[in-house]
This record gives structure tokens, C-alpha cells and sequence, in this order.
């Protein structure tokens, strides 16, 4: 685990705005930055940078974030790792006490990386120098630029052709890396031979792996790394780091099942494709792409090994879906891959096979009525079985709801009782038919923006503290505990509790709040600190008067604890279970009252 401390310093010592800018232009806008938001299509600037808050917000889709965020988002990072490269762009070195950090194994994976880095330009060298496996590119379509941006090689004939490439071909390094096999014999030898190289790349860029495909008949097909300390092949995914900037621009990313699908699509400019690596989908690999797109498209061949294999995709993306992001599944002719329905029908049929390709739900209702005999009802019953495996894992809300009412009318129940027998809440009450307003215009095409929130008045008392403790924490020790503890019982008013408490010593006191956001990362209090977060942004705090807002807050809060009170010993004076003290405490408790209210009048 890395320490608080240090992710603290951290995010003190970077320069947001100057991080941002490697990725995307800046321009400056009073006291902050604006651009086009990265992670969504836009044509008017909505994405500003915060230098003072160390923070980034688009007022458009809602992204936000700190440094630290932001290399997660567009650079498709977990957290760990978007940690340790900031750090390393800041010079830093990360402390940890768990095995993941320690000084061998970082040293290790360090090495390991140098190995890969080197056989891969051996491998780069060699494609050169082979004719064969040159004509072989140029008959798949690829020219030179496209196997340059892909750094694809070309490992020889032979057993032990790295000996050319490393000072001792014996290095134990080589091994761990999965470049060369140890047999039983003590012998030594490349695990690829005669093979086109395709590098696995990781988020950074660093090779991790290879794929090696046969150039011609034989077996394995497609030879891939083993497992090591760099790669895992059910988190990684082929041509990720050159489809990115494709990704971006066009908010999706397609799927497919082999390296040269997504070369062959980039060669002819579909430049948004990646590849699983010889694994089915995995939950990590949808994770990871809906960080970075908001429509994922698998294509696979539409014969019995393509369709099982997108059902594993349905399976993997169910519990990381979300209602603002779509999963859909393409599934070509029988006698086509990628590769070859690109180059036979052209990058524009592609895409727009792609555009009309499956949604999830259908696939996944159609996929749950695979052996049912809907004109029965012991088939329809077969289907709303099949569906309790599947339907209540599906993460978004507003779509569960939205397949729980398609599969009711499939197996002719009530979306209430299929709910049931699904074991979901049943779903509210269907909303009127949607009519033009009164000035016959309708909304449909349109994605809804939710209400303005109200700046004052209705707005919870411990949401407003929660913004102002935000925006100012060295005001929390002026926070009485007992008027906090009088706030109904929810995230907000737990939050606040935090801050009081993670202010106590100090260390965070004068933090941006970029710090405190990810000082509050994966907890319990994350969602209430991110909300408040975004409405400081959207301007419902007047930062120029936090101490103000904060004196009357607290008067409010006070005036709240009184009539709570003054409520509770009028009770027992009418029911006669007042003490003799009683009279006097209600006087107190009136006066003090008429003072707030005079106070907050004046």
C-alpha cells in the first residue's frame, strides 16, 4: 500500500496544468485553464484546470480528477501505476513496505523491461533483413509506416539467435522474460523461430510481451509470451497504446480476436481496435476500456467459436457497466475476420457495420432464449431462468431496469412479476407516454441534464458544510461535533466528520483540494467529497466568503438543536415529566432562539 503521505506530496509537488498540457493544448482563462474535454466530443471549451485546487473538471460530461486521475482516464492506468509514473516524472521514488514495491522486485521488473526493450529491436533489425518475411507483410497489405508504428519484427530461423542480441545469451533474465525455454536436458533455445513478432506494449509503452505468428502452414498458428513478472495477459490487450488517440477521438473502441485484425484495420485507418491476447475477455480488459471509451464494440466471427466467445464478453462487462456507456457486439460473415472484411469491403463498411452492430441487451436476451421454445410456457419459463444468472449482475441501473421490461414482454409477464422472479426490486410504475411540451418541441436525441441544484435554502445543511469544509478545511475546527452530530445520518454528514478528523493533525490542512480527493480515494466517503467537490466548481459556494457562509451554517445548525430541544421539554411540561429545572432551561432555550433569529434578520 502507498503511504497517504506520500500520494499528499505528491499531488503537492506536481503542476496539474503543466501535465495536462502534454496531453492536450491549454488556454488560459482568468484564474484557470480551458480546452476541449478529452474524454468526450465537444466543440465549445468545458474542461478547465485548476492550478490553486490541483484539480480538473469538465462542466460538459462531469468528468474530474487530480493529476493522478487524469493519467488514470487517459492513459487507461490503474491507480498504482499512474502513482509510480507521476512520481518518476517527478523524480520521486515510491516507498512501500509490500512485497509489489519492494527494491527486488522493482529492480527485477526494471531488468525485465530492458530485456524485452532489447529483443525487440533485434527483432526489428532482422525483419529487415529478411526478404521472406517482408514479402509476407506486403501480401497481408502493410506497408512499412504502419509495421514501424506497431514495431513489428521478425524472430529467424534457428535455436539460439538471440545469442546475437545479448552480451550472455545464459542470463537467467532471458528466461524470466519468456524469450528463451530451459529444457530438461540443460539445453537452451528461442522460443521463437521463423515467426513474424508483434510487441505487447503496456500503457507506458514499455514492450512486455510478444506475439509471434508462423509465416507458413504449421502449429501454433500464433505463439504468445508466457506469463511473467511484466505480463498477465488477462489485463493487457494488444495495440491499446497506438489506438488511443483513434479511441479519443471517436468515443469507441472495438474489440477483436488477433493481432492482425487490428494492424490490418489501422492500415486502413480504423485506428480505434484492439486485441485480447489469445485469452477470452476479462473483466479487467472491459474495466480498462470503458475508462477510456464511452461505446465498446467486440467483433468476432459470427460462426458457434465467434459467438461463444462474445458471450464471454456479455459475461465479463455485465458488472462494470454503467448508463452512460454501451456495450454492442458485430459479428461478421462466416468467411470473414477483421482482416479480411476490411480489405474486401473497405474501412467505411466496417465502420458502419460497427455503428449498427448489436446492443448488449438484445444479444444478451437473445443469448438467454438460445434453446427456449418462446411458444411455450415451459420455454418462456426457461428464459427467465436462464436470465437470474445474468440480469441482476448488470451494474447499471437504468439499463437493468430497461432489459428487466424487454424480457417481461419476451416471457409475457408484468416487469413486475418478472422482477420478482429475477430477485430485483420490482421497477417503478411506468412513466406517461412521452408527449411534446407546450411549445411542441420534444426532447428526444437529446441526453437529459439533471436539474440545476438549488444554491440555497433547500439545500441539506450538511451538504452546504461539507462544500464550505472543502473549500476551506482549516475552518473545521470551529465545527462544534455535537451540532454535527445532530445532521441526519448520511454520507454527507460523515464526510464532514472526516475532514474534522483528518484535519486534527494538520498534515492535510492546507493541502489543495486535489489532495483531499484522493486522500478520501476508495472510501466510504469518496462519492459525498466528489459530489461536493463538483459543486465548488460549478460555482455554488462563494469562495471570496467561506467564513461568512460558515458562521451562519452554524447558526442554523444551533437554531436546528435548539427547537429540537425546545420541542422534547415541552413535550415533557405538557405531559407533566418535567423536572423542577425545567421552566428555567425553557426560557433559556427561547431567548437564546429570539437572539439567533435577531441576529440572522439583522
Amino acid at each position: 500500500m502507498i503511504p497517504q503521505a506520500f500520494i499528499q506530496d505528491l499531488i503537492a509537488r506536481v503542476d496539474i496544468v503543466e501535465l495536462i498540457q502534454r496531453y492536450i493544448p491549454l488556454k488560459k482563462a482568468g484564474a484557470n485553464y480551458s480546452a476541449c474535454c478529452p474524454f468526450h466530443n465537444e466543440k465549445s471549451p468545458s474542461f478547465t484546470v485548476s492550478p490553486s485546487k490541483q484539480f480538473y473538471h469538465c462542466f460538459g460530461c462531469g468528468a474530474h480528477g487530480t493529476a493522478i486521475g487524469f493519467l488514470m482516464e487517459y492513459s487507461g492506468l490503474g491507480f498504482v501505476d499512474a502513482v509510480k509514473d507521476l512520481a518518476q516524472q517527478m523524480g520521486l521514488e515510491v516507498p512501500d513496505d509490500g512485497p509489489a514495491f519492494s527494491g527486488p522486485a522493482r529492480e527485477q521488473q526494471r531488468s525485465l523491461i530492458d530485456v524485452m526493450g532489447t529483443a525487440a529491436r533485434f527483432y526489428r533489425e532482422q525483419l529487415k533483413l529478411n526478404p521472406r518475411a517482408i514479402d509476407y507483410l506486403k501480401r497481408r497489405g502493410l506497408t512499412g509506416d504502419i509495421a514501424a508504428r506497431f514495431g513489428i519484427g521478425f524472430a529467424p530461423e534457428g535455436w539460439q539467435n538471440l545469442d546475437k542480441a545479448f552480451p550472455k545469451y545464459d542470463e537467467p533474465a532471458l528466461a524470466e522474460a519468456g524469450l528463451v525455454i530451459d529444457n530438461d536436458a540443460g539445453r537452451r533455445y528461442d522460443r521463437f523461430r521463423d515467426r513474424i513478432m508483434f510487441p505487447i506494449q503496456d500503457a507506458k509503452g514499455n514492450v512486455i510481451a510478444f506475439g509471434g505468428r508462423i509465416l507458413d502452414a504449421g502449429e501454433p498458428k500464433y505463439l504468445n509470451s508466457p506469463e511473467t513478472p511484466l505480463f498477465e495477459k488477462g489485463r493487457e490487450l494488444y495495440g491499446l497504446p497506438q489506438a488511443r488517440v483513434g479511441i479519443r477521438e471517436t468515443g469507441t473502441v472495438i474489440v477483436v480476436e488477433g493481432y492482425m485484425d487490428v494492424v490490418a484495420l489501422a492500415q486502413f485507418g480504423v485506428a480505434n481496435a484492439v486485441a485480447t491476447l489469445g485469452t477470452a475477455t476479462t473483466p479487467t480488459h472491459v474495466q480498462k476500456l470503458l475508462r477510456q471509451a464511452d461505446r465498446l464494440v467486440f467483433c468476432f466471427d459470427g460462426d458457434k467459436a465467434g459467438r461463444k466467445a462474445a458471450r464471454r464478453g456479455l459475461e465479463a462487462s455485465l458488472p462494470h457497466l454503467a448508463d452512460d456507456k454501451s456495450v454492442c457486439f458485430l459479428f461478421l460473415p462466416a468467411e470473414h475476420d477483421p482482416d479480411s472484411y476490411v480489405r474486401e469491403h473497405g474501412a467505411e463498411a466496417f465502420q458502419l457495420a460497427a455503428r449498427n452492430a448489436t446492443p448488449l441487451g438484445r444479444f444478451l436476451i437473445d443469448s438467454m432464449a438460445e434453446g427456449c421454445d418462446l411458444a411455450t410456457a415451459e420455454g418462456r419459463a426457461h428464459l427467465v431462468h436462464n436470465a437470474k444468472e445474468m440480469v441482476p449482475k448488470i451494474a447499471a441501473p437504468v439499463l437493468r431496469l430497461q432489459i428487466v421490461r424487454d424480457l417481461a414482454q419476451v416471457a409475457q409477464l408484468s416487469a413486475e412479476e418478472t422482477a420478482t422472479a429475477l430477485g430485483l426490486a420490482p421497477p417503478p410504475r411506468a412513466a406517461k407516454p412521452y408527449s411534446p411540451d407546450k411549445f411542441g418541441k420534444g426532447s428526444f436525441g437529446k441526453k437529459p441534464l439533471p436539474p440545476p441544484e438549488p444554491r440555497v435554502g433547500v439545500v441539506p445543511l450538511e451538504r452546504q458544510l461539507l462544500r464550505v469544509l472543502l473549500a476551506q478545511p482549516r475552518l473545521g475546527d470551529r465545527v462544534p461535533h455535537e451540532l454535527v452530530a445532530q445532521l441526519p445520518a448520511t454520507d454527507e454528514r460523515a464526510a464532514v466528520m472526516a475532514i474534522i478528523d483528518a484535519g486534527e493533525d494538520g498534515s492535510l490542512l492546507d493541502a489543495p483540494l486535489g489532495a483531499w480527493i484522493e486522500h478520501f480515494r476508495d472510501s466510504s466517503h469518496e462519492a459525498a467529497v466528489v459530489r461536493a467537490m463538483q459543486s465548488i466548481e460549478e460555482g455554488y459556494v462563494d469562495e471570496s466568503k467561506l467564513e461568512v457562509s460558515l458562521t451562519d451554517l452554524l447558526e442554523r445548525l444551533e437554531l436546528q438543536a435548539i427547537e429540537a430541544e425546545l420541542k422534547t421539554l415541552q413535550g415533557l411540561i405538557a405531559s407533566g415529566r418535567a423536572n423542577s429545572d425545567a421552566a428555567g432551561r425553557l426560557g433559556a432555550l427561547l431567548a437564546k432562539k429570539q437572539k439567533l433569529k435577531s441576529g440572522q434578520t439583522a
